[in-house]
Formats: structure tokens, C-alpha cells, sequence
């Protein structure tokens, strides 16, 4: 009987303390574990805009063209292209989507009489046909998107040397580059 007397426990502060840290550890770790498995299940959205130019002819016709390439894990739209702040209408803007790896520059092309590149094809080492866009363009994970945009607004033959702001909208997010505008010939 006087052995149960004389044994001595931890204190109520102590175990306290000991049970509150196990908590705060146990909720640590599952925390960790489900913000890793939520970051890797999910597939970012992720554009790259590359060779972008402005061109002016030097009377009356700009024009824009730049390769957007979705290095995310996911398809995008996107829902509309600004030059300088500006939205474009989609009848002003033309595009070829492939897989293919582009190293080429973009090169100017020559519009047609009414001011359109309907019926034109982008000269690089392939020869891509241009089409006319008429809504918000889908870009599938891991493709490239050649774009050019006929007279985007505000872009003048007093432009040329000037920067030039380009913006790619997507539902999620938007994609900015800048470019000098240089003169097409």
C-alpha cells in the first residue's frame, strides 16, 4: 500500500502541454500532406509569348504577330487579345495552332488589297495557313499558336521605335510583352 502512495506521476501542466503539442504536430502533418496532394493533382495554367513584333508599313496598314505556346498541364481559351490596351476584334486577328517546334522569326506579311491575311501563309521552314479567328481560340497543353492581328488600334507610322504592349487574356490569368514597332520594310 505505501508503494501506490509514494509514486509520483507528471503534472497536470505538463501532461497538458505534452497532449497540446502532439495535437499541433498531428494537424502540421496533415496539413502538409494535403496541401502536397492538391498541388500535385492539379495542373497549372501556364503561356509563353514569344517573337513578338509590330510592324507599320509606313502609310496606312500595322500589323502584330507573336507565338504563344502553352507550357501548362492544361487546355486554355483565350478570350481576347489587347495591342496597347485595346481590345481586338477577333475578324482583325489570324492563327495557325500546330505541335511543331518553331524556331523561325516571324516574319512581315504583305496584306491583301482589302487589309485582311485571309488566304495567307506564314513563310518558315514549314508554311503554316493562316485562318481567320471568330471567337475565343482554344490552345491545347503543349501546342503553339502562331497569331497575327491586321491594324490593331492606336498603332500609327509615328509609332515606329515606340513600345508596344501586347496582353493575351485567359478566364485565369493575363500574359503581357512588349515590343518595339518597327517599320515593315
Amino acid at each position: 500500500m505505501r508503494m501506490l502512495k509514494n509514486r509520483k506521476g507528471l503534472s497536470v501542466v505538463v501532461t497538458t502541454l505534452i497532449i497540446l503539442v502532439v495535437s499541433v504536430l498531428l494537424a502540421t502533418v496533415v496539413t502538409f500532406y494535403a496541401i502536397n496532394v492538391t498541388t500535385t493533382r492539379v495542373q497549372e495554367e501556364s503561356l509563353q509569348v514569344y517573337k513578338l513584333h509590330t510592324w507599320h508599313n509606313g502609310t496606312t496598314f500595322a500589323e502584330t504577330a507573336f507565338l504563344i505556346i502553352n507550357t501548362g498541364g492544361r487546355d486554355i481559351v483565350i478570350d481576347k487579345i489587347s495591342v496597347r490596351g485595346q481590345e481586338c476584334n477577333w475578324n482583325t486577328i489570324y492563327y495557325n495552332k500546330t505541335q511543331d517546334t518553331i524556331n523561325d522569326d516571324l516574319p512581315y506579311i504583305t496584306p491583301n488589297s482589302d487589309g485582311s491575311l485571309s488566304g495567307k501563309q506564314v513563310p518558315l521552314t514549314t508554311s503554316y495557313d493562316l485562318a481567320q479567328a471568330n471567337d475565343d481560340l482554344i490552345l491545347k497543353s503543349g501546342w503553339s499558336m502562331i497569331v497575327y492581328i491586321t491594324n490593331p488600334d492606336h498603332v500609327s507610322v509615328s509609332d515606329i521605335g515606340v513600345t508596344v504592349g501586347v496582353t493575351v487574356f485567359t478566364a485565369n490569368a493575363q500574359y503581357y510583352k512588349e515590343a518595339n514597332v518597327e517599320a515593315s520594310e
